[in-house]
């Protein structure tokens, strides 16, 4: 058996696209990353292992929590690429994919931002609990950015324009604060969605500067681990006036994960024509400097997602390409396939993955339906066991209103 893996993986020719132009592991990765974060999210903080969730910020060290939000970021920069190229080949011209690229972001962080500030609202001075104005709040979200199969224009055109007249009606009548000092939304650090656009529109713009040249790109990667280290180190205060809108790209985290997963995608198209043994070879020696980087940059930074550490970020980018390139052996090397059909429809439809079920989480909360009995029970195991079975159930919800025709796409 051993050697016949050996033989399988030296005459194999590395295939980084499948016939349609798309990479499996990425889907795959993907929707394993939006898997862990469901979990992640679901776990009742008190009685669960420490190494599962987020690690204080002034603490030296990170659990799994702490790397499922960079390891998607990452691979949404090794997917630009792929998306780019596409729109390319259909004859999309350079103004009109800026016009794309610039909608998507914008998009990203409207819905950010809402997310964000759903939390702040105040029931009393809004007139609608936090529970109905986010769940209206994510209807109208579906409503206007759903990925329609409908040929009535008619119809199409009515039901975006109730959702974006929902939207408008929940940010009028939004209030956060206190009677004493009422407030109104504030984009904060802009959600997850948020950091998500932010670090995709400097990503799909250096691509678009530097094309398939690995050397720029490493070059872009590079300033970006330097704009981190000198945000941490206080160095960047002749940026402050920029800093409430563009703080997310000055502080250089976000993007430089970002970028770092377009580098290495674009590593991997470099070497895909040689022979597997020297491309499973550099990829798993890349990882390796990466994550090594990360330890010794940990020398001068400590290791926190909360404050966005240099060391912090190249410690996940180094473990999204090993884990990458794990997945990679078992999916597309050694064909164990059949176990990523629940993962496949969570990668390809993530945003609707990762939005639909804040929905259920909030009209439980509004009725008070007992759902979430295990995160108060006594026994570690059924906390746990609750957690994985919500994400595993979260996943195929999103896939079933993917088959109804509820798919968002930006």
């Amino acid at each position: 058996m051993h050697q016949r893996g050996i033989l399988l993986i030296s005459a194999f020719k590395p295939e980084f696209m499948d016939n349609r132009g798309r990479v499996l592991t990425i889907d795959i990765m993907r929707g394993l990353t939006l898997f862990l974060m469901l979990f992640v999210n679901d776990l009742y903080v008190p009685g669960v292992p420490q190494w599962m969730v987020h690690t204080d910020a002034g603490f030296d060290g990170m659990g799994l929590a702490d790397w499922v939000f960079p390891g998607f970021l990452f691979m949404v920069g090794m997917a630009v690429p792929f998306a780019i190229q596409s729109r390319l080949k259909k004859g999309e011209n350079l103004p009109l994919l800026l016009v794309h690229i610039i909608i998507r972001t914008v998009s990203l962080l409207v819905i950010g931002v809402l997310s964000l500030n759903a939390s702040r609202l105040n029931t009393e001075l809004s007139g609608v609990s936090q529970n109905l104005w986010t769940i209206l709040m994510l209807v109208s979200v579906f409503l206007v950015w759903n990925q329609y199969k409908i040929k009535n224009q008619y119809l199409l055109f009515s039901l975006k324009a109730i959702g974006i007249l929902g939207l408008i009606i929940l940010v009028a009548i939004f209030k956060s604060g206190t009677p004493e000092n009422p407030g109104w939304m504030v984009t904060g650090w802009w959600g997850i969605l948020g950091l998500i656009g932010w670090g995709y529109l400097v990503t799909a713009l250096v691509y678009l500067v530097s094309r398939e040249n690995l050397l720029l790109t490493g070059i872009f990667f590079l300033l970006f681990l330097l704009l981190n280290i000198l945000s941490e180190l206080n160095l960047t205060g002749f940026l402050d006036a920029a800093k409430p809108v563009f703080g997310v790209i000055i502080g250089g985290s976000t993007p430089m994960i970002v970028v770092a997963g377009l580098f290495f995608s674009l590593l991997l198209r470099r070497l895909e024509r040689k022979d597997m043994k020297t491309w499973i070879f550099t990829g798993l020696i890349f990882g390796i400097v990466v994550l090594v980087t990360g330890f010794v940059l940990r020398n001068w930074f400590i290791i926190s997602k909360i404050k966005a550490t240099p060391s912090w970020g190249m410690i996940c980018n180094g473990i999204s390409i090993l884990v990458f390139m794990l997945l990679y052996l078992f999916i597309d090397v050694w064909g164990r396939k059949k176990w990523t059909s629940v993962f496949k429809p969570a990668g390809q439809n993530s945003l609707t993955t990762y939005l639909a079920p804040d929905v259920l989480y909030h009209a439980i909360w509004m009725f008070s339906i007992p759902v979430f009995f295990y995160k108060h029970a006594d026994m570690q195991w059924m906390v746990v066991g609750g957690s994985v079975i919500w994400a595993f159930a979260m996943i195929g919800f999103a896939a079933l209103l993917a088959k109804i025709g509820i798919r968002l796409k930006l």
